[in-house]
């Protein structure tokens, strides 16, 4: 049963959550996306990834406030992955990491080989805000099409149980300002980082904002699935 306390404050926190995530996603329209790299990358096959570690495991939230092990995604395909919180409106964070993976989803959708072989993942850091609905919110009409390229918007449970996934990939984060009534929501500060793992879960790239061009990390993708004598053509 749903306490009438909590029915209010769920009236209430709603549509500032939606503020919230319209806002970020305006500054995700406004983020820089590379068009064109300054430097000519290697062809894709012509060069090796090495295992750089193996992806943790733990319990995560689907859209649909299901628990399912974070294996799920990160194994059978090549994941392309990033933590990421709602609120952050810092263009050269999470909007950003929004942005580019956007633009890298619509160039993979181009090619038929890469249908049913790349995931892209979005995991929260904030499992306090961002419950599996504002994860379904912020996702948008990505988060609700799977097709053939899915995107899945992820949470954790609990603060509890995102801390092994956060020491298993190495991202550190540490909130810089505590929400207050008629302020600000909580303020992360976290350097940005996208996972580019293989098909058995090993991370095999480690992007960061100087080198999370969409064209680098295509090659890279092809050079996975070459691994495994995937044509990528």
């Amino acid at each position: 049963m749903t306490r009438p306390g909590a029915t209010r404050r769920l009236s209430v926190v709603a549509p500032c959550v939606a503020a919230l995530i319209l806002c970020a996603h305006a500054v995700a329209h406004e983020a820089s996306v590379p068009s064109r790299l300054d430097f000519v990358p290697p062809e894709p096959g012509t060069y090796t990834l090495q295992k750089i570690m193996r992806a943790p495991e733990g319990t995560v939230l689907d859209t649909s406030g299901n628990r399912r092990k974070l294996s799920a995604f990160t194994t059978g395909k090549v994941t392309v992955l990033s933590f990421i919180y709602t609120t952050c409106t810092d263009a050269s964070g999470c909007p950003l990491a929004l942005a580019i993976l956007h633009d890298l989803r619509q160039r993979l959708e181009k090619t038929a080989a890469f249908h049913g072989k790349v995931r892209l993942v979005s995991l929260s850091f904030d499992p306090e805000q961002d419950t599996p609905e504002v994860m379904r919110l912020y996702g948008g009409n990505a988060a609700a099409n799977e097709g053939a390229l899915p995107w899945y918007f992820l949470t954790t449970p609990s603060p509890k149980e995102l801390a092994p996934l956060l020491d298993g990939f190495g991202q550190d984060v540490s909130i810089t300002a505590g929400p207050a009534p008629g302020k600000s929501p909580r303020v992360y500060a976290h350097v940005l980082k996208v996972f580019l793992i293989d098909r058995k879960s090993a991370v095999r790239e480690i992007y960061t904002t100087s080198f999370l061009l969409p064209q680098m990390m295509i090659n890279d993708i092809k050079t996975l699935l070459l691994e495994d004598r995937v044509r990528v053509e």
